[in-house]
């Protein structure tokens, strides 16, 4: 009960103090680490190179839910590894320091790295200076802020409030909780800003992070993520609109907000959002996929077999499934295709093929709870190399995911008051 009222008390408190634009909603860039605008963008690199480092990065990195070996004294965030594919810019402070940080739908605390740095990864852009902002303010252990956030710890020896948040790769972070303005420039209107919003000012971050990176903006479904700090003004909404690897690399996906966010019109397919812990993740339902006309029914995850067994992901490149069920799909997958089947030249992906004019690929449907998803070739299939392309599926008993590849030239729009995740086929590059 006083976990409730606290969060009640902070949904109130962040409400009051939000400057935006519920009647218009807001629209962002979304930039993939790959592209021309990314400052890890490698000119020298041709698209299958840069499709298959994105690959790798998604192998390695995947959605984690503990940490078996973190001391039970520090609080841990579930959250994922730090290699998320989408970069947005924001300010934080008075007056606005630019950050340049990690989209991720799959965590929730707005994090950056923050001097004095005890011990922080090599970073190119100068770091926050807490000092040098007017609205900066650490909170204290018995505020409502650091009580309604999950991460969160204090210290005994005196009233500031602190987290930890670790990652599936062992990397983590640390610092003080606090609050601040962070100012988010739409591509549409006048920048919007945000009072009193809580951050985490990292003092010690340490791991595989890149020195291009400032930290991470969470966008999941917990207290502490940016969607839910935006809260009544945007009306729970936000989108994405996801611009394939393979289309010019100057070009940037987008992410709305607000009436921006809602997704309408001809073609719209919608499935229920499930609320399940951790309420970081946004839970679907899955129920089958068909290739061509075989139609396989999914049995379940760790998730559960009912409702809520595939999380969407906008950081994870490739959809993973369990072996059973991927091993079932492979092989209807294989049996409609006459091309010459190879090998993965970097051996992480299991189904591949010599991409000439003989290679055609098969008609595959996402069967949501409530909806069907269609899904085109770019969806389904990745370019490893010149002459070699492979199936954007893998297997893996611990995570079931419905990665960013899947959801390319899609509108995908998620509504945390309706609990509802739509899809709608889009140009992205148009957008």
């Amino acid at each position: 009960m006083a976990f409730l009222i606290s969060a009640t008390l902070l949904s109130l408190l962040l409400l009051s103090n939000v400057n935006a634009y519920p009647k218009h909603g807001f629209t962002l860039q979304l930039i993939h680490r790959d592209s021309a605008k990314s400052p890890f963008y490698n000119p020298g690199e041709t698209t299958s190179q840069r499709m298959r480092n994105a690959v790798r990065r998604s192998a390695r990195s995947t959605l984690q839910f503990s940490n078996d070996d973190a001391s039970p004294n520090s609080p841990q965030s579930v959250i994922t590894s730090n290699r998320g594919e989408y970069l947005m810019n924001i300010s934080i402070g008075t007056p606005p320091f630019p950050i340049l940080a990690i989209a991720d739908t799959g965590s929730d605390l707005i994090w950056t790295q923050c001097n004095p740095c005890k011990d922080c990864y090599k970073q190119k852009a100068p770091l926050f200076d807490p000092k040098q902002s007017s609205t900066y303010r650490k909170v204290s252990c018995s505020s409502t802020q650091c009580r309604a956030l999950e991460d969160a710890s204090c210290s005994t020896y005196e009233d500031t409030c602190s987290y930890t948040i670790s990652y599936g790769d062992n990397s983590y972070t640390k610092g003080d909780v606090a609050v601040d303005t962070l100012t988010i420039g739409s591509s549409r209107l006048r920048p919007v800003s945000l009072r009193n919003v809580i951050i985490g000012c990292g003092h010690d971050n340490t791991g595989i992070f890149d020195a291009a990176g400032s930290g991470i903006i969470g966008l999941g479904g917990g207290s502490t993520s940016l969607v839910s700090q935006l809260g009544k003004s945007i009306n729970g909404k936000f989108s994405y609109c996801l611009v394939p690897l393979t289309s010019e690399t100057g070009l940037t996906s987008k992410i709305n907000f607000g009436t921006n966010g809602f997704v309408s019109g001809d073609g719209v397919v919608s499935t229920p959002l499930v609320k399940k812990d951790p309420a970081t993740f946004y839970f679907l339902t899955l129920e089958a996929i068909s290739v061509g006309s075989k139609k396989i029914h999914f049995t379940g995850t760790i998730f559960g077999t009912k409702e809520g067994n595939i999380v969407i992901d906008s950081g994870t490149t490739l959809t993973l499934l369990p072996s059973k069920f991927y091993s079932e799909m492979e092989s209807a997958v294989a049996s409609t295709i006459k091309a010459e089947r190879v090998q993965d030249p970097n051996r992480v992906l299991s189904l591949c093929y010599r991409d000439t004019s003989s290679f055609k690929v098969p008609d595959i449907t996402v069967h949501f709870k409530g909806g069907d998803v269609k899904l085109h070739k770019v969806n389904t299939f990745v370019e490893v190399s010149e002459d070699v392309s492979c199936f954007a599926f893998a297997e893996n008993e611990q995570l079931t995911i419905y990665g960013n590849l899947a959801q390319m030239n899609f509108l995908v729009g998620y509504d945390t008051v309706s609990e509802t995740v739509s899809f709608k086929r889009t140009d992205c590059a148009q957008m």
